[in-house]
């Protein structure tokens, strides 16, 4: 039983060799026929999905990307007011941007545009900018404070005063300004209570006392028209509001050509960066007159 044992493993070792030859020469024809078929139609393998169908399965995939995002920012959104994020679902007219996800559809002066909200803060003397950053909010009512908290951090100092737009008026941030513990972190405030209308806080201050009733916004609005309100909101117009003319106007920075929030605030900063110099390197020159 062994002797055939062995003939048998014999016979079968010869077959395989034979086998493993067939194969070798089977895989030289079919790579021959591989090569032919490349150079003639190609390297696709012949089961790819057709163009069209391609593109529709990519987009559909970006569609649920999207939908998953706006539906987390939703949820976000209602957790910041206090509502149920479980509850939370998407507005019809909410829009979810592909090129840029981070940044929102803004209105501006010329009209609705996919953008960033890009905010300075200006100090008096020689219009430096002591505090920047840039938000993905369509507003200003949620940037106040942080941005008093942005110049503490960049310049070093808590601002005594502080003059601002309409677009940053609230009860809930006039309240911030007024009630910190310690008194002298308490902040100053000349805050439009709404859009400035020509000559409107050239009209004499309404005599008598405010209603006891009376909101932090009406008590502001009644500090704008006293003739002090009046002098100091005014001077706004000669130290922030020209900072943003010499970028956009005189430098000609209309638009970020980074995407991406983090990007852009890099860019943001950048510019405030180089305004900086520029009024430093201006002051340099103005050479006091000595009669």
């Amino acid at each position: 039983m062994c002797g055939e044992l062995l003939i048998l493993g014999k016979s079968v070792f010869r077959h395989t060799q034979d086998l493993r030859a067939d194969v070798k020469e089977m895989m030289a024809q079919a790579e021959t026929a591989d090569a032919e078929e490349d150079e003639r139609y190609g390297d696709q393998r012949g089961d790819e999905l057709p163009a069209e169908l391609a593109r529709r399965e990519t987009r559909l995939k970006a569609i649920r990307e999207a939908k998953r995002a706006l539906e987390a920012r939703t949820r976000e959104k209602a957790a910041a007011e206090g509502g149920d994020p479980k509850q939370a679902r998407p507005k019809d007219q909410d829009q979810y941007n592909f090129t840029d996800p981070e940044s929102r559809l803004m209105k501006g002066s010329d009209g609705f545009l996919q953008a960033y909200n890009a905010q300075a803060a200006v100090e008096p003397v020689l219009q430096l900018i002591v505090g920047q950053t840039v938000t993905a909010a369509s507003n200003d009512k949620e940037q106040l404070m942080p941005m008093v908290e942005v110049i503490e951090q960049q310049s070093g100092q808590r601002p005594d005063e502080i003059l601002a737009d309409s677009g940053y008026c609230s009860e809930k941030n006039l309240e911030a300004l007024e009630s910190a513990e310690n008194p002298e972190q308490r902040i100053e405030g000349y805050i439009a209570t709404e859009r400035q209308k020509h000559g409107e806080y050239k009209e004499p201050c309404p005599r008598g006392p405010l209603p006891a009733n009376a909101s932090r916004v009406d008590r502001m609005r009644r500090k704008l028209k006293t003739k002090p309100g009046r002098s100091v909101y005014a001077a706004r117009k000669t130290i922030v509001e020209p900072v943003f003319g010499q970028i956009k106007q005189a430098r000609g920075f209309r638009q970020f050509l980074l995407r991406g929030i983090e990007k852009v605030r890099g860019e943001w900063s950048l510019v405030c960066l180089t305004h900086n110099i520029l009024k430093c390197y201006l002051s340099l020159l103005i050479i006091p007159y000595a009669p």
